[in-house]
């Protein structure tokens, strides 16, 4: 009993906490301060974005980048308590913290332009030093409050490196500072908390974070919603595939797994236990929906802009990218889901209980048109920092019109007060993790780090890329995911681009299996939040979650293996091994399930857990992208998995159980089949 205790212990708290941050509303002074100065940080972006030099002469990008950190800071002790929560009270001491960094970053603003002239990241004035000192202890304590413990201690270890890297040993040992030249180089140079994170946070973040936040207000996710029950509730299991689409949607916007679970699960996770699906299943359907929703584009929460940046790459080709893998990731959940429900027996939500496509289309259509003019502004005339800004104008302008969800003077305080919410949470992690990225640039440690990396690893590219997962895994559990793929980017990406593997994918690898742990006991947030929603058991909920969401952990081995899966390689060879992989996953998620989706079951007892084996293994060879396996080469290898293949498919044609199964009583227990 004590071996899941603390575990569950350990995720109820932590989810509590998220939880927490959800449902906090503020109201009088403190909803005033934080709506005025995200807009101001709002009106300071589209300044930048667009040109328009308000005021007569343009902002530095530094100063714009110290401006929007002195808000977001400052913000940031108004949201937070030094306890780590959320509360709308508060108190006495946190208002004067908001103050303090309010001036503390307009001074670094204020000098900005002499900071960048006379190269104060290498010669500070005694002033500056102190202002960077000050700067540095709020930015730690707004990293505690917002990214927890593990995160600040991670930071703060991190940070002070400089200060003792010549009495390390090898390989870690690195150039030696001073604490004071160290947080100067920290504050003022472009390599430390005003890096890549917060120059990804200023150009990109910001628009789509506020059109996600536009989207979700004027009723657009509940289009969404409806849409995907119109479209495919009246099939088998039909509420858990509107699970899959509504969440998968949602996540992309929001970029949290948690948020999402607690949105959409209100709705999915009761319709999924009408309709015959257990308590457990239902919660870990909702859980691995939502994790793959911040790995989906067009929007991929936040983390995809940080990447685009640190990459030097378009955001469309981020986009474009992850898109296989996630349609890959979404079609084994889905197959899953099918061979589940045809296995239970389980039918679909009668047709007169759902909205109608065309009617559904006719009052949200707007929605759609808007997403297409994002699209076609990002990858037709690659206007990615401004796009979402068009698409707003376009939303509100069409729903103040003629929308269901017109925007009121009370809404559109909410909904500002909202992301200035999110974007002090973000400005608050991106900021520390910016001292990492800050501290490997003063020691000169990140090239020889990776190069022991290579070296630990024997040369051998599986070892270091397990290694790689494992590590991504650990920190995962400790950070958001943006602050965990940034660490990583940092410290694990240069070994593995540095053992031959291709750039962009490794990239996309750390983000996957950054994302694991959301699913993955002992901490599986995502799965604890829907456990909690449906009543189940989360450790058991976890488990199912992990079984449901098997393909990513095996995917981003794939994708790395052979850059053809991330859209890195001619047509038809990416065509033919997108083909392999949607094959292969198949028959991965019936030997999971033991059914084969659209053919029938396997069966149970020894002889179903044999062919479940043997459609896995030939599920693995097709799936695998690349050859060398038994010193075959690909195309051999998926031929050699067809082969295997045969006989259990032909098991479960003979089985008849396919669609025309006749109905077994739901499973209302919980149990679920192996």
């Amino acid at each position: 009993m004590d071996n899941h205790t603390q575990p569950q212990d350990r995720g109820a708290s932590a989810l509590a906490a998220e939880e927490e941050r959800d449902q906090a509303r503020f109201t009088g002074v403190a909803q005033a301060v934080i709506v005025t100065l995200t807009l101001l940080a709002i009106g300071l972006t589209i300044n930048q974005l667009f040109n328009l030099k308000i005021g007569g002469r343009p902002i530095l990008d530094s100063m714009y980048l110290n401006l929007l950190a002195a808000i977001f800071l400052g913000l940031s002790f108004l949201v937070f308590r030094s306890r780590g929560g959320i509360s709308a009270q508060v108190p006495l001491y946190d208002w004067g913290l908001f103050l303090l960094a309010l001036a503390t970053g307009g001074y670094i603003a204020a000098n900005a332009t002499e900071a960048t002239t006379y190269g104060w990241e290498f010669a500070a004035p005694v002033h500056g030093v102190r202002a960077a000192i000050l700067f540095y202890l709020l930015a730690l304590e707004a990293t505690r409050r917002a990214g927890g413990n593990v995160l600040f201690v991670i930071v703060l270890l991190f940070s002070l490196y400089p200060t003792f890297a010549g009495h390390v040993p090898d390989p870690l040992s690195g150039f030696q500072q001073p604490f004071t030249d160290v947080v100067a180089f920290f504050v003022y140079s472009s390599e430390g908390s005003f890096g890549i994170p917060m120059q990804a946070f200023g150009t990109l973040v910001i628009g789509f974070i506020l059109f996600g936040a536009v989207l979700q207000h004027t009723g657009g996710g509940r289009f969404f919603n409806d849409l995907a029950f119109a479209m495919v509730g009246r099939y088998r299991g039909g509420s858990a595939k509107v699970s899959i689409f509504a969440s998968g949607f949602m996540g992309s916007m929001s970029g949290s797994v948690i948020s999402n679970v607690l949105t959409t699960g209100a709705v999915s996770i009761p319709a999924m236990r009408k309709s015959g699906f257990s308590a457990r299943y239902a919660a870990a359907t909702e859980a691995c929906a939502s994790t793959g929703g911040v790995l989906m584009p067009p929007i991929m929460g936040a983390t995809a802009f940080v990447m685009a940046s640190w990459l030097g790459l378009p955001y469309t080709e981020i986009m474009l990218a992850a898109a296989i893998p996630s349609l890959l990731y979404y079609f084994g959940l889905f197959t899953q889901i099918d061979a589940y429900s045809a296995r239970q027996g389980l039918r679909g939500i009668p047709a007169e209980r759902l909205p109608r496509v065309l009617a559904t289309l006719r009052t949200g259509w707007f929605y759609i048109s808007v997403f297409a003019l994002l699209i076609v502004l990002m990858v037709a005339y690659r206007w990615e920092t401004t796009a979402p800004f068009y698409a707003i104008a376009l939303l509100l302008v069409i729903n103040q019109l003629i929308g269901r969800d017109r925007f009121t003077l009370s809404g559109f305080i909410e909904m500002i007060a909202s992301v200035g919410r999110t974007l002090a949470e973000l400005v608050a992690v991106l900021l520390g993790i910016g001292m990492i990225v800050g501290a490997f640039q003063a020691t000169g440690l990140t090239g020889p780090l990776a190069g022991e990396l290579v070296a630990l690893a024997g040369n051998s590219t599986l070892m270091l890329l397990v290694m790689g997962a494992i590590t991504a895994f650990i920190f995962g559990m400790g950070m958001t995911v943006t602050a965990c793929y940034i660490f990583l980017a940092v410290i694990l990406a240069p070994a593995l681009v540095q053992g031959g593997l291709n750039e962009l994918a490794v990239h996309l690898f750390i983000l996957y299996w950054g994302m694991v742990s959301y699913i993955t006991p002992p901490v599986a947030l995502g799965a604890f939040a829907a456990a909690s929603m449906a009543g189940a058991d989360p450790i058991r909920t976890a488990f199912e979650a992990m079984r449901l969401g098997g393909v990513i952990y095996i995917m981003p081995f794939f994708f790395v293996l052979n850059p053809a899966l991330v859209g890195q390689a001619g047509t038809a060879e990416v065509l033919f091994v997108l083909a392999c992989a949607l094959v292969g996953i198949w028959f991965l998620s019936a030997a999971l399930q033991g059914y084969i989706s659209l053919v029938g079951d396997l069966g149970r007892g020894p002889a179903g857990w044999f062919w479940r084996g043997l459609i896995g293994l030939s599920g693995l060879l097709i799936a695998a992208p690349m050859g060398g396996i038994l010193g075959l080469g690909h195309t051999a290898l998926t031929l050699l998995g067809l082969v295997l293949a045969l006989p259990p498919v032909i098991v479960a044609w003979r089985s008849d159980a396919g669609l025309n199964a006749t109905p077994v009583k739901p499973d209302t227990a919980g149990q679920g089949p192996l």
